[in-house]
């Protein structure tokens, strides 16, 4: 009998809409073997939601905000990969990123690799059985095209470790820059993100914090009273 993960994975690649024969090719799980678990559902009792995770809350809420904004999970053969884009500008958020990952599975071997593509693009990833139950938002297709919404355990990490949360949303999808009024330089954040979802997300932790949101464009958020932009700078380390 074929592990159950084997058939998780099979369901994942499926639901990114690939066919029976690329999901043999890719998993060298015979095609009829494929076929078949298509058409006939994993068992009720075989498909019971997980306890609970318990990661380290500290370095889970970082890293939540960091797969929200430039994560994704993949699916292999026995496993599933978690890899997170970083920027070789900032070393520090790739030896951060790579510390969180450790942290929260701790006997899983962490990678950090440049693309060979010429951008500076530094990939943070691992491999891990546990990734889909740490990461329920993950799915086929792109974050802004489906549903994000935390669970309730998450929820309760996110309002436990609000700074930690935005630090890995700011490192991921936003910047500090410096706003020109009037001759004068001001310094404001900005968070670009297309899923709306995911906006809500981040202005809702920054309400927790006291700290207001505006909208600066279609998918932009900006924080820009002064006090606010001191109190994040605090916290959000080398993109401050």
């Amino acid at each position: 009998m074929r592990p159950l993960l084997e058939r998780h994975v099979v369901d994942f690649l499926a639901g990114e809409g690939k066919t029976a024969s690329e999901i043999a090719r890719r998993t060298a799980i015979p095609r009829s073997t494929v076929r078949d678990w298509l058409r006939l559902p994993v068992a009720v009792e075989q498909t019971r939601v997980p306890d609970t995770p318990t990661p380290p809350a500290a370095e889970y809420a970082y890293l939540l905000g960091m797969y929200l904004g430039d994560g994704c999970i993949s699916a292999d053969r026995r496993c599933y990969r978690l890899r997170i884009a970083t920027d070789a500008a900032y070393p520090e958020i790739t030896a951060e990123c790579a510390r969180a990952m450790k942290a929260v599975v701790p006997g899983n071997r962490v990678s950090v690799r440049p693309r060979k593509d010429g951008s500076r693009t530094v990939d943070v990833s691992a491999y891990s059985k546990a990734w889909p139950s740490l990461f329920p938002q993950h799915g086929p297709g792109k974050k802004h095209e489906r549903h994000i919404v935390l669970a309730e355990w998450q929820k309760r990490i996110v309002e436990d470790q609000p700074e930690a949360f935005l630090r890995g949303l700011i490192q991921s999808d936003g910047c500090r820059v410096l706003n020109r009024v009037h001759g004068r330089s001001y310094p404001r954040y900005l968070f670009s993100q297309r899923s709306a979802d995911i906006r809500e997300i981040f202005a809702r932790t920054c309400h927790q914090l006291g700290v207001k949101v505006s909208a600066a464009g279609p998918h932009q958020l900006s924080i820009g009273r002064r006090m606010d932009v001191a109190f994040v700078d605090s916290f959000v380390g080398p993109k401050a």
